[in-house]
């Protein structure tokens, strides 16, 4: 036991000491974290307990989720709303469909398996695009920077969706599908509202005068967003995200305390995410996906996310250096690789290692895309130093 709570606190004490060289070098973050998990991976521990992990990595992407949605600032995003929903739903579905066709097409899986691969890669992942933003302090103009955190950070319920639907299909095929999609949207915005429109309305007026306790029960409550809808056959992280909105943008007593409770939470739980993930990693299986990992990422990167951007964006006259940039901004990340693990732990059959490919396939887009994003964003002209990007955040308002 002692043993295993100093392994706890170097891993975590190394992983936050290396952001300095984040900071200096701008490899992100992220990247970091899941490389360490890598070093102390699963050829020298032999950790492959995905059931367990998916639990874990489940807890902590609810608090991932919220603390997206608490930041968001609903002012600056309403000029954004409409086309950000249509690339967090529309777009989600686009990149899983067209990455679905190259797999069964090129890498020659089933359909069926090959959507299953674009539907777990098909969101894009908040917080390695906006720890890229925030540490580089990168100020884009007007509009943009809205787009991908609302985008990026509403994505993740539809690809949820997606992966659970055609993982049902594997699994029994038995399943009434209208009905899952109808629980999933309609129980998990009824949850996510509900649940927040009350905390808006009587957190203050329960007088909790400890600020911790506050903070505390808020947590409980976005569990609770979480787990009934889920007991319901609801989206619970479209639940979470709608209350993490709501509750970020009420006026709230000592609502800084909040933040910086959750901040911290927030942080520990993305060290905790990125590092287990890279721990569930097998090095040593890497090169018998790496030439569909890499084919898949190039055509994601080149193909896919542009061609879903355009589609989705070109109707709002969004100018086309923009859109380029946003596609750049489709960074594939935590919420994937759990996704991925779901695919592991479910008793649908694949034929492929659809955790590994999906893994390195996140590993490269964080690696290059995150690492190149200030360079493109200063080669497209998008960095607009009047309009500073930090006040998109309610954490920083």
């Amino acid at each position: 036991m002692t043993l295993f709570l100093l392994l706890i606190a170097v891993v975590v004490i190394v992983c936050i000491l290396a952001t300095r060289l984040s900071s200096k070098f701008g490899v992100p973050t992220l990247l970091i974290f899941i490389l360490l998990g890598m070093v102390f991976g699963s050829d020298g521990f032999s950790f492959d307990d995905f059931i367990i992990s998916e639990q874990i990595c489940t807890f902590a992407l609810i608090y991932i989720m919220f603390y997206g949605g608490f930041c968001l600032n609903f002012n600056s995003a309403k000029s954004v709303l409409i086309r950000a929903t249509i690339m967090s739903t529309l777009g989600v579905i686009l990149t899983c469909g067209f990455v679905g066709l190259f797999c069964y097409w090129v890498l020659h899986t089933s359909l069926i398996e090959g959507m299953l691969i674009g539907a777990v890669m098909a969101s894009t992942d908040a917080a390695s695009v906006f720890s890229i933003l925030r540490m580089k302090r990168l100020n884009l103009k007007a509009g943009i920077a809205p787009l991908l955190e609302m985008e990026s950070g509403s994505n993740d319920p539809t690809a949820y969706m997606l992966t659970i639907i055609i993982l049902t299909l594997l699994s029994s095929g038995k399943t009434n599908i209208y009905t899952l999609i109808f629980s999933q949207i309609i129980f998990g915005i009824i949850s996510g509202v509900v649940i927040g429109l009350l905390a808006k309305n009587y957190l203050d007026k329960i007088q909790l005068n400890e600020v911790g306790l506050k903070s505390i029960f808020v947590a409980a409550l976005a569990l609770l967003a979480y787990a009934l809808p889920v007991a319901l056959n609801g989206n619970g992280f479209l639940s979470v995200y709608l209350f993490g909105i709501i509750l970020g943008n009420s006026r709230l007593k000592k609502k800084v305390s909040l933040v910086h409770f959750f901040d911290s939470i927030s942080h520990m739980m993305q060290i905790l995410l990125f590092f287990l993930l890279g721990l569930l990693s097998f090095p040593s299986q890497i090169p018998d996906i790496i030439g569909s990992a890499i084919l898949i990422t190039l055509f994601l990167t080149f193909v896919a996310r542009p061609l879903t951007v355009f589609i989705c964006l070109t109707p709002f006259r969004v100018p086309f250096k923009q859109q380029l940039f946003i596609s750049w901004c489709g960074l594939r990340g935590a919420a994937s690789i759990v996704f991925a693990i779901m695919t592991v732990v479910s008793p649908a059959y694949t034929n492929n290692d659809i955790f590994h490919i999906v893994f390195f396939v996140a590993l490269l887009s964080i690696t290059f895309q995150g690492s190149l994003l200030p360079l493109v964003a200063k080669w497209l002209k998008v960095e607009d130093d009047q309009n500073d990007t930090m006040k998109t955040f309610n954490d920083y308002s």
